[in-house]
């Protein structure tokens, strides 16, 4: 198979851990006999310094003729850097943005998954815990607060900020139906997130759920409301599979749930549209305190070419052996630093990246 890819290194730690992840995709493509086509594309902060805009329609007409996306982090520190300087458009994730609502990239896939490995990482109690978690966050990405109408204007001698939360139906109803559609492939439990007690937004959106699921009669499924969900995922993670919400709500439930894996840098995403176009990335961010020291954990980058073999390309049994050559590693007691455990051995980036891809088996 041809795999047509965007690859945009992006800001701080992103050129090295995406190095990583082209490494195990090229290893993927040599042993089952596919042929990538890999392009560069600049966007963020590196885009702003070579063009003067964070995403050019030059590089957005070149990601359109591609099959998906493999991206590292951009930004950089909002104290220190330039690019912060500039106004809100023009800064590095203003791209990211741009790139979701240009790309209609509306779903975000985000697993959080402890392995057995990591558990003293872990901050909860292992009575908590007791043999590990398993889920997925689908949250609804470009409608909601962060793409609303917005203003910032002096009313009666006060100055009043406005940002708008919008959903139709429409765009609730194709969220709902992939979170199910997810569910189906995973252990057909779904619990959808909302603020209903308040919100006419959330109200809708319980409707329209209740809708898609009388479509999906295996699949359980309830209501939570978006403050109990932040408690519960603390209290008792096992008990989630699927978890369904809105854009600012999935941006904030899905930080919480990574840190109780451990790690951000374990962490993979998608971002897919209603096609099999998808953006794949890490789900930290660009640490430009630790870039170029060979410090940063590339498995949420290698993990994340996993998640665009399996829902880009159907490449199943490539995305597994991908997966089981991180669980391999992790098993024989490597580790970065940021996951470092008594009795490990620590590596660097490139190290880390060169054991995964030695275990990747055809």
């Amino acid at each position: 198979m041809r795999l047509r890819l965007a690859v945009i290194p992006g800001d701080g730690i992103g050129p090295e851990i995406v190095r990583e992840a082209r490494k195990v995709l090229n290893r993927v493509a040599q042993l089952y006999g596919h042929q990538i086509e890999a392009t560069q594309v600049l966007m963020g902060g590196a885009s702003i310094d070579a063009c003067g805009e964070p995403l050019t329609d030059e590089a957005l007409e070149v990601i359109r003729q591609q099959d998906a996306i493999l991206m590292g982090s951009v930004g950089g520190n909002p104290a220190t850097s330039p690019w912060y300087q500039l106004p809100p458009q023009k800064r590095p994730e203003a791209a990211l943005l741009r790139l979701r609502k240009e790309m209609g990239l509306f779903a975000n896939l985000r697993p959080a998954y402890l392995y057995k490995e990591l558990r003293s990482a872990c901050p909860l109690r292992d009575e908590i815990i007791g043999d590990g978690f398993d889920m997925m966050i689908m949250r609804e990405l470009t409608g909601g607060l962060y793409f609303g109408q917005r203003k910032t204007e002096e009313i009666d001698g006060v100055m009043t900020a406005v940002d708008t939360l919008t959903y139709n139906e429409m765009e609730i109803r194709r969220i709902a139906k992939r979170a199910f559609d997810i569910a189906m492939k995973r252990r057909k439990k779904v619990c959808s997130v909302d603020k209903a007690n308040v919100l006419d937004s959330s109200r809708l959106w319980r409707k329209v759920v209740e809708e898609v699921a009388k479509d999906y009669p295996e699949v359980s499924w309830e209501h939570m409301l978006v403050d109990n969900c932040a408690m519960q995922l603390v209290k008792d993670p096992r008990q989630f599979d699927v978890i369904l919400t809105e854009n600012m709500f999935g941006d904030i439930l899905s930080d919480e749930a990574s840190m109780v894996t451990g790690s951000i840098g374990m962490l993979s995403s998608a971002s897919l549209n209603d096609t099999k176009f998808g953006l794949y990335e890490p789900s930290g961010g660009s640490a430009p305190d630790i870039a170029g020291k060979d410090l940063a954990n590339p498995i949420a980058t290698i993990l994340s070419a996993a998640m665009m073999l399996r829902y880009t390309f159907d490449l199943d049994q490539e995305a597994a052996a991908v997966e089981a050559a991180v669980q391999q590693v992790l098993t024989e007691g490597y580790r970065t630093g940021d996951i470092m455990a008594e009795g490990c051995t620590q590596v660097g980036t490139v190290a880390m990246g060169d054991l995964i891809t030695e275990r990747i088996r055809g």
